[in-house]
């Protein structure tokens, strides 16, 4: 990659900006909003410490199991440490590597992805750069930080490490470094499910680049074959469950079995979200009803604007991403995975050209920002 240049400092500062903002919004809400006390500077770490982070970190501390031992986890309920397979294992490899070390697991948690989060607006930046040019590409960064669920960009989730892999991937690719990008989605398909997205997405990249040569100067490069590092990433997951359960499939068995998610034609998951306008209290009306169909349908939206706007690949990318969000029995995180729609920020950059807009956006992204991380801090549910 070339030398750190201006703008990638300002975004690395930038992200450090909101990540020490964030954490301090949340100690300061976490007193009155959750009744606690923070007496040292893991505990400050450690509110951020809930749901998926739990999980993960204990598999970074105990591994993969195929029967719970009956011991109490560190952070999981008492006989979960079985079910946790379905947390794919790059992150928790990376954060039990760095645990090693320091032997603070919320600690370690936090430095695998506060080093992943540094990476993840430069490489939009550059990438979004290459075909929209350089305010575009600053303002697409700008709507990423400050994207509603961008805090998990910065807690113990696999967001950070996720986006820069698939963002690094797609870079590497618009670039003509072939093998990096399949190495990068490989680690990316060994880290989310949704890495195996990259496949189709640089295979459209690959056809792309091909049509854009003169058609006597098309020719096939040997260097395409490395989009086939991408599922290999997915098998050495699959690996792991034979390994650990004898079974490469287990996973989705104890997915459907405790997470209550399956694969699904998508108006299964959406007549969930809309039973819970009948069935559920105003918060739960808010979050599991119209949070998750408000991201839902702006995730659409952003995927029609890409067909017509974007490269092939970006919208690849966007379409099989946004097929796996709603094709479940359960639709539930759509606001937390839509931080990976990477040209929906794009999107949002080229609609805000003119400055009243820019602005009206960003103070009503922050304000988003700003509540749904008081939220996950303080206990409730924020996806």
């Amino acid at each position: 990659m070339p030398r750190l240049s201006r703008t990638d400092a300002l975004l690395i500062g930038l992200t450090l900006f909101f990540k020490v903002a964030l954490l301090a919004l949340g100690a300061i809400a976490y007193g009155p909003f959750a009744g606690g006390t923070i007496k040292d500077p893991v505990d400050l770490l450690a509110i951020w410490n809930r749901w998926d982070a739990w999980h993960y970190l204990d598999v970074a501390v105990y591994g993969y199991m195929a029967h719970d031992p009956g011991i109490t986890p560190t952070y999981s309920l008492t006989g979960d440490l079985d079910l946790f397979i379905v947390f794919y294992p790059l992150y928790p490899w990376l954060v039990g590597a760095v645990n090693w070390l320091v032997h603070e697991p919320v600690v370690s948690g936090f430095a695998v992805t506060g080093v992943a989060s540094l990476f993840v607006a430069p490489f939009l930046y550059r990438l979004v750069r290459v075909d929209e040019g350089h305010a575009v590409a600053l303002r697409s960064a700008w709507f990423l930080l400050i994207f509603p669920t961008a805090f998990f960009l910065h807690i113990p989730y696999t967001e950070a490490l996720f986006l820069a892999l698939a963002l690094g991937s797609f870079l590497a690719a618009r670039t003509g470094r072939w093998w990096l990008a399949g190495a990068l989605g490989g680690l990316a398909a060994l880290t989310r499910v949704n890495g195996l997205v990259l496949i189709p997405a640089l295979a459209a990249e690959a056809a792309t680049q091909w049509f854009e040569r003169p058609s006597e100067e098309r020719r096939l490069r040997a260097d395409w074959l490395a989009i086939g590092l991408v599922p290999v990433g997915f098998a050495v997951y699959l690996g792991v469950n034979f390994l650990v359960y004898g079974d490469p499939l287990a996973f989705l068995r104890i997915q459907d079995e405790h997470w209550f998610k399956s694969l699904a034609p998508p108006w299964e998951g959406f007549g969930v979200a809309l039973q819970w306008f009948e069935i559920g209290n105003p918060d739960e009306r808010l979050m599991y009803g119209g949070m998750e169909l408000a991201f839902t349908a702006l995730g659409l939206l952003a995927v029609v604007h890409a067909a017509f706007r974007f490269r092939a690949s970006w919208f690849a990318w966007m379409i099989g991403n946004w097929i796996l969000f709603v094709s479940t029995a359960f639709i539930v995180s759509v606001p937390r995975y839509s931080l990976t729609l990477f040209p929906l920020f794009v999107s949002l950059a080229l609609l805000t050209r003119r400055a009243w807009l820019l602005g009206l956006l960003t103070v009503f992204s922050i304000a988003g920002l700003g509540w749904l991380a008081v939220r996950f801090a303080t206990g409730a549910w924020a996806f």
